[in-house]
């Protein structure tokens, strides 16, 4: 819960009976306490699959990254010429992942790409 201190600032601020030094502390607290927040990204991609294969698994790591992360399909899968919209949130700070699709057809080789995150809503695959 967020509280909220209520004064005028000018000549009456000395009436307030808050000391200044708590002031100072209270508010150093709550910036510290939101900086994480604000540096989150919440990502939104549209991933189109033209390809004729049901797309089973979609990762995305940030590129200095060395592993991949979580499936941001979880449990769906996107069929050939379907659309499915993934949000993910990020509080690294970064624009550029490393991007990977899967595959259930194995005549379809698992596809790797990097894009800028920040700059792109929609991704298509095709064959």
């Amino acid at each position: 819960m967020i509280g909220y201190v209520s004064f005028n600032i000018g000549a009456s601020f000395n009436h307030c009976n808050i000391p200044m030094k708590k002031i100072v502390i209270g508010s150093a607290i709550a910036l510290m306490m939101a900086a994480p927040l604000a540096s989150a990204k919440t990502f939104t991609l549209t991933i189109v699959n033209k390809t004729s294969s049901v797309l089973e698994a979609f990762y995305a790591s940030p590129t200095n990254e060395n592993d991949w992360e979580e499936d941001l399909l979880g449990d769906d899968a996107i069929r050939p010429n379907g659309r499915y919209v993934v949000r993910f949130r990020d509080d690294r700070g970064v624009c550029n992942y490393d991007l990977r699709f899967e595959f259930r057809d194995t005549r379809l080789e698992t596809l790797e790409d990097t894009q800028n995150l920040c700059k792109i809503k929609e991704y298509e695959i095709t064959e």
